[in-house]
């Protein structure tokens, strides 16, 4: 793998989670039509290619701009960097219909959890940012500086899962009365006193993780995703899913159940 940079080097992503269990639960033809709608590093997308043959194809979405340094050098590959809920809008511009099958893998990779200058992780001090898309205009410090008290009580409960939800939300606001909230640290300062020591780290990742999917939208985003891959698989396609915290799990689970 190649060392991460803020230069046109290939970024650092994780190696896919589950690769040949996701990717044999498509079961690849040769000729067929695939999309990954996470792209990142491209792991998955270039153990697809290995199975297609010459008139197979290949697409790819990641709204990271990171992403664009891993397109695959492959005619039967094509890279969309957009949001995957906008799947059919563009495969409609690609002029595919229908396809044979797509995969998501909805894990954070270790390549925006390690930069800190993106501010995803409490590991590092840095600016609170937490967007995929550098190019939106909402990040996690608009959030916390702009968000009411009962909409940021709401963010914690929905998306973070925490008891103290309303209380959290209360001591950001009293925090941002007196200084404006900019960094991890300032962060980590107003979350610190509602950690025991035994859940430490559990506590502080579902307070960064609340705030990541809401500057993202990112349960919006995977439904709209799962429904309308739903609309471009052919009969017979198939849908390969890894999710990995409990809202993601939640959502998916029941969107194959329904």
């Amino acid at each position: 793998m190649e060392k991460e940079s803020k230069d046109n080097q290939k970024a650092l992503y994780h190696v896919p989670a589950l690769l040949n269990e996701s990717i044999e639960g498509l079961r690849v033809l040769s000729s067929g039509i695939y999309v990954d709608v996470t792209f990142g590093g491209g792991g998955h997308s270039r153990e697809i290619l290995n199975r297609l043959g010459e008139n197979g194809r290949l697409l790819g979405f990641d709204q990271d701009e990171d992403a664009v340094a891993n397109i695959i050098p492959d005619n039967r590959f094509t890279f969309v960097r957009s949001n995957f809920r906008y799947l059919k809008n563009f495969l409609r511009y690609h002029d595919i219909d229908q396809v044979d099958g797509v995969i998501a893998d909805l894990g954070v990779s270790s390549h925006h959890f390690d930069d800190s200058f993106r501010g995803f992780s409490f590991r590092f001090s840095g600016e609170l940012d937490m967007r995929m898309n550098r190019g939106a205009s909402l990040n996690a410090a608009d959030i916390l500086n702009e968000y009411q008290v009962e909409k940021l009580a709401d963010v914690f409960y929905k998306w973070g899962e925490l008891k103290n939800a309303r209380r959290i939300a209360s001591s950001v606001v009293e925090y941002r009365s007196k200084k404006k909230i900019e960094k991890t640290d300032d962060f980590l300062e107003i979350i610190s006193p509602f950690t025991r020591r035994d859940k430490e780290k559990k506590i502080l990742a579902q307070a960064f993780q609340a705030l990541r999917i809401e500057v993202n939208g990112e349960m919006d985003a995977l439904t709209e995703m799962l429904m309308q891959a739903l609309d471009v698989l052919k009969p017979g396609g198939r849908l390969s899913v890894i999710s990995y915290h409990s809202l993601e799990d939640r959502l998916v689970k029941n969107f194959f159940r329904t």
